[in-house]
């Protein structure tokens, strides 16, 4: 039966990104080939950088964990771009982007959202290989540490398991539980990659607490509140307008009820950061203690100034992005003062707590040069 007069005017005055199908081509080259040859470039760029790995130092290892906290908490903040866009189904499926082929071709989506979606993927091998090189390094390093190889490891099996999550996230058509264990595994992995930044300068051995007793138990409960935090403002995202696609499930949940709870976790957090700092300074403790602390409360309260604007604004795209990036470096300031309240203690030895990060001088940490 032929489509009616009604029917075709109507499709020919969709908005032309709705059947616009067709690949962005710059200089000649599909956009998707532009994203695949930029992702292969800054992984070859990594593994010329990485040429340390076969002779580390305390300093090397230092960069690339520095990296691995940089590219888990930045392809959490493009994943929230992924979202606000509604670009998440602009690949519909995984591993492939469509049942028949692994690139962005005829998707049935917006070529924009189908080029967002994808570049998202291609940066998990940027993620991926800063994961590998640092596990290479850390195995390279002598002597060889058990505790820092455990962290290393965990990297790189995280981002495969990252993977897997945002295949299932695919699959199951954006749901909003699907979209939460997505991000929340990144914060899980910004924690363990904070965790062997810091490790790297201590010698093997047990944790033994270098502050103030008080401090290091609202250190530890700032990593539960604000692990709570995070959640609660996952459930927030699932409730709201920004799912990723428009037909993306949503929670059925009143945003006048869980928002106040979001909200409150935050000011929990806030008041926890600012006894925190408030201890901190007045006993003296650590410079790593004390920047920590301080640079914790600076980032909840911006945060929470772009949390009310945004609420106020019906959550425009850029604020929520501006947000997700504020919620990760806010987590790896908690992650960063939890561990500076601890230090390995090597095995009949004494702990020590240098009034601040000694950057490139030699350790106990440190691997023997030329080895």
């Amino acid at each position: 039966m032929s489509d009616s007069p009604a029917a075709a005017t109507a499709q020919s005055t969709l908005p032309p990104a709705a059947v616009d199908l067709d690949d962005i081509v710059v200089l000649g080259m599909p956009l998707w080939g532009w994203q695949i040859a930029l992702a292969a470039a800054g992984v070859i760029a990594l593994v010329f950088l990485a040429r340390t790995i076969w002779t580390p130092t305390t300093r090397s290892l230092r960069a690339w964990a520095l990296g691995n906290i940089a590219v888990n908490a930045g392809i959490a903040v493009t994943g929230a771009t992924v979202r606000v866009t509604e670009s998440g189904l602009g690949c519909s499926e995984w591993p492939r982007c469509t049942p028949d082929s692994f690139v962005p071709v005829n998707t049935g989506h917006a070529a924009f959202n189908a080029a967002v979606e994808f570049g998202n993927r291609t940066l998990t091998f940027l993620v991926l290989a800063v994961g590998v090189i640092t596990l290479v390094a850390v195995l390279r390093s002598v002597p060889r540490r058990r505790n820092l190889t455990i962290l290393a490891g965990i990297i790189p099996v995280g981002v495969l398991g990252q993977g897997v999550v945002g295949g299932i996230t695919v699959w199951t058509d954006l749901h909003p539980a699907a979209v939460s264990s997505h991000f929340l595994l990144s914060m899980v992995m910004v924690f363990i990659t904070v965790a062997l930044y810091v490790r790297i300068l201590e010698p093997e051995g047990k944790p033994r607490v270098t502050v103030n007793p008080l401090l290091h138990a609202i250190s530890v409960a700032l990593v539960v509140v604000g692990f709570l935090l995070l959640i609660a403002g996952t459930v927030v995202t699932g409730t709201g307008p920004h799912g990723g696609d428009a037909m993306a499930p949503r929670w059925d949940l009143n945003l006048e009820i869980i928002t106040p709870v979001h909200s409150g976790l935050a000011w929990l957090t806030l008041v926890a950061a600012v006894v925190a700092a408030f201890l901190a300074l007045r006993t003296g403790a650590a410079r790593p203690v004390r920047v920590a602390s301080l640079t914790l409360v600076g980032l909840v309260i911006v945060q929470g100034a772009i949390g009310y604007t945004q609420f106020a604004l019906a959550l425009p795209e850029s604020l929520v992005v501006l947000h997700v990036l504020g919620s990760a470096l806010t987590w790896i300031a908690i992650a960063r003062l939890y561990f500076s309240t601890t230090r390995l203690e090597a095995p009949g030895g004494t702990v020590t707590n240098p009034p601040e990060e000694h950057d490139g001088a030699r350790t106990p940490a440190e691997p023997a040069p030329g080895q």
